[in-house]
């Protein structure tokens, strides 16, 4: 059973299963989270497992931005007017840093044609090494400090700008909103249609309601396949194009191009 962080107020729980296990024990782990109140979707074994797999992809995007230059706080804001309950910097700092970082080394060995992170230094790598990990510890890429009723505040910490400046090889760019949004929702996409291609879940449906209810996916865009039903295939497919010399993050899946050809979806019509 894989549950998500704050264990109280996230509803999925991920149910994997391995090669021999039986569907008693699936169904006998389904009913137990059931009872506790969660919402539970059967996921088969592999690094990361479902959620993790397809969040990761969403930060390799967001590192590689901040390597070309993007300012973090931009960014945020841009991706939380998209409809994410915070950006991705913010979440780092809520998940925290040493354990994103943890699992970032689980996944790139699991997919190193894609989520090898040491191809550059990233911001990432530079909070880990100044030991600013977020809320657990007052800092990270913004500041933490004690609101009246004991929840941590959120403040600007300017002596971030130095630190990112370090991996920014050639300086700071301003970037559109599409831009942004774009460079982090494509891989999300192209990684949850890898797991559904992959049978790591069964259905469009349960793998955007695992992103919904596991890391927080705008609800009203219905989850990665769905957003990505809503834009087209055709138009991702464009969009892959256009970011192809970011790497393998970018690169759509064969079942997206022959669905995209075929004018399919991934929620029928």
């Amino acid at each position: 059973m894989h549950f998500f962080n704050p264990v109280h107020k996230m509803p999925l729980v991920e149910v994997i299963y391995a090669p021999k296990t039986s569907k008693e024990a699936i169904a006998t782990t389904v009913a137990y989270a059931t009872a506790m109140g969660k919402s539970a979707i059967v996921v088969k074994n592999c690094p990361g497992f479902l959620v993790n797999r397809i969040l990761f992809p969403y930060f390799g995007g967001w590192m590689m931005l901040l390597r070309d230059g993007a300012d973090f706080q931009k960014i945020d804001k841009v991706m939380e007017t998209f409809g994410w309950p915070m950006g991705p910097a913010y979440l780092q700092d809520v998940v925290g840093i040493d354990t994103s970082h943890h699992v970032g080394d689980v996944l790139a060995a699991g997919y190193p044609d894609r989520m090898d992170n040491k191809q550059f230094k990233s911001a990432m790598d530079v909070m880990y090494e100044q030991k600013r990990y977020g809320q657990k510890n007052g800092i990270g890429f913004y500041k933490y400090t004690t609101d009246p009723k004991g929840k941590p505040k959120k403040e600007v910490a300017p002596d971030t700008y130095d630190l990112v400046k370090t991996v920014q090889p050639n300086g700071q760019k301003d970037f559109t909103d599409e831009e942004i949004v774009d460079r982090h929702m494509i891989p999300m996409i192209i990684e949850t249609v890898r797991c559904l291609d992959e049978g790591i879940v069964e259905t469009a449906a349960e793998a955007d309601m695992g992103l919904i209810m596991g890391v927080g996916f705008p609800p009203f865009r219905g989850g990665a396949l769905k957003y990505a039903d809503t834009v087209g295939l055709k138009t991702i497919l464009e969009k892959c194009e256009q970011y192809k010399h970011l790497g393998k993050l970018y690169e759509p899946t064969e079942s997206m191009k022959k669905m995209a050809a075929e004018g399919k979806t991934y929620y029928a019509k």
